[in-house]
């Protein structure tokens, strides 16, 4: 259970700090790229030395299945992570829209995901790609045969980072169900309609990553 709690609060961080700063910094025209890019890394990093120590900071279905995937947790603690994280990311974007109900700002952009200019194909090959790189330097760098626990966080913010410069532009970035659900649930609309590109992509990706991992960097002991 203290697994369950620590990847809601650590996903609550993710998302709250990540699509805030997007919200309220207003976007690539404010903000820019490259700032909500480094919110979004610098949440997991600060995750990653705080929760990291009790969960190990998935903060992601697709981090957690793949996790799964090579036996690093059981089934039943999926479970825990997945709902966990759901929950977290719900309350993010609830605390979000109320904060923004409070000031009287508009609230028909919660930093949701879409498509943008790209086909439903498009979207979908984007975050596969960019969840697969998110997910296998995770798995790499958290190897207990191959990894580095004391740089794991530091390594997967910063790559987290670098997948923002690229996925802003194109769908928002999601590479994370639990990312994209919460904000599509209080928007609705497109988001809503679009959501399963950012659900179907990212468990693709991390599960790719995951069997890569193991049967080609051979990460797994």
């Amino acid at each position: 259970m203290k697994k369950a709690i620590a990847e809601c609060l650590g996903t609550f961080i993710l998302v709250f700090f990540g699509t805030a700063t997007a919200v309220l910094g207003n976007g690539m025209d404010g903000i820019g790229t490259t700032g909500i890019a480094l919110a979004f890394g610098l949440t997991i990093i600060a995750a990653a030395y705080s929760i990291g120590t009790v969960s190990g900071a998935h903060l992601n279905p697709a981090v957690s299945l793949g996790m799964w995937v090579n036996k690093r947790i059981s089934a039943m603690e999926l479970v825990y992570y997945i709902v966990g994280q759901i929950v977290g990311a719900l309350i993010a974007s609830f605390t979000l829209l109320s904060i923004l109900n409070a000031a009287g700002y508009e609230t028909t952009n919660l930093s949701q995901n879409g498509f943008g200019d790209l086909s439903a194909v498009g979207a979908l090959t984007v975050e596969i790609i960019l969840t697969f790189i998110f997910v296998l330097v995770i798995m790499t760098v958290t190897s207990a045969k191959k990894g580095n626990a004391k740089l794991a966080g530091l390594v997967i913010g910063l790559t987290l980072t670098m997948i923002h410069l690229v996925g802003i532009p194109l769908t928002g970035t999601s590479v994370n169900p639990a990312r994209s659900l919460a904000p599509a649930i209080f928007v609705g609309g497109d988001a809503l309609s679009q959501l399963w590109v950012f659900i179907v992509a990212p468990l693709i990706g991390g599960v790719l990553a995951a069997l890569v991992s193991k049967y080609l960097l051979d990460t797994e002991a």
